[in-house]
């Protein structure tokens, strides 16, 4: 193997987390968040950089370009970007939208929410209603859509960034609800998970992502 295939097949790589694992004890135990990064997270991030391996054409597309092109991918390797290039997407996102400190949203985005859905408490019941109906492994989104704020969800790892999505747009606000998101600290407890979610929400990044 070459230098340059060692680069390439390093391609895509796990973020580095702005906070410790131990960061939320409220609301995800450190145990949960270790395992979630380091084995789930890396698994998506291994197998996205082996189906990309195989078909040098892709060498220089980005991970936003794999995931909503995934019906022009090469067949053999189709699949293998879908779920795993969506696996790390998806949680490259989430753990941005992860802090320990309290936030606030921006004005712009609060007025949205409000105009939207007619208050916070309406939105956080919206969302927590996509989060609870995603039956089986998934994701709840707040999206910008055609320059509309819409919650939704998506079976598996998939986003709505996907060409096949049911509703598409650009996600600035996601939930893991995969059984490995919270099982060790709420077990059967999905509402629970959503409920305490809302305490460690990175305002300011949603907020700058509802911006771009």
């Amino acid at each position: 193997m070459t230098m340059n295939e060692i680069i390439f097949l390093a391609a895509f790589t796990l973020p580095v987390l702005p906070y410790s694992y131990d960061a939320f004890p409220s609301s995800i135990d450190a145990a949960t968040m270790q395992i979630h990064y380091e084995k789930h997270h890396q698994t998506y991030v291994n197998n996205l950089n082996d189906a990309v391996g195989k078909h040098p054409e892709l060498k220089e597309k980005s991970l936003e370009f794999l995931i909503s092109n995934t019906s022009a991918l090469p067949e053999d390797v189709r699949t293998a970007i879908r779920n795993n290039g969506g696996g790390h997407f998806n949680h490259s996102l989430f753990w941005q939208i992860l802090t320990p400190k309290p936030t606030e949203p921006s004005p712009a985005l609060e007025n949205a929410i409000v105009q939207t859905f007619g208050s916070m408490d309406n939105f956080k019941a919206e969302f927590k209603k996509a989060a609870l109906g995603r039956f089986g492994s998934g994701w709840a989104w707040l999206v910008v859509s055609d320059g509309k704020l819409k919650v939704t969800s998506t079976p598996n790892q998939d986003n709505p960034l996907m060409d096949d999505a049911t509703v598409k747009g650009k996600p600035i606000l996601t939930l893991d609800v995969w059984e490995h998101a919270y099982y060790l600290k709420y077990r059967s407890n999905r509402g629970g998970y959503v409920d305490a979610f809302w305490d460690i929400v990175n305002w300011e990044k949603v907020s700058e992502l509802f911006a771009q």
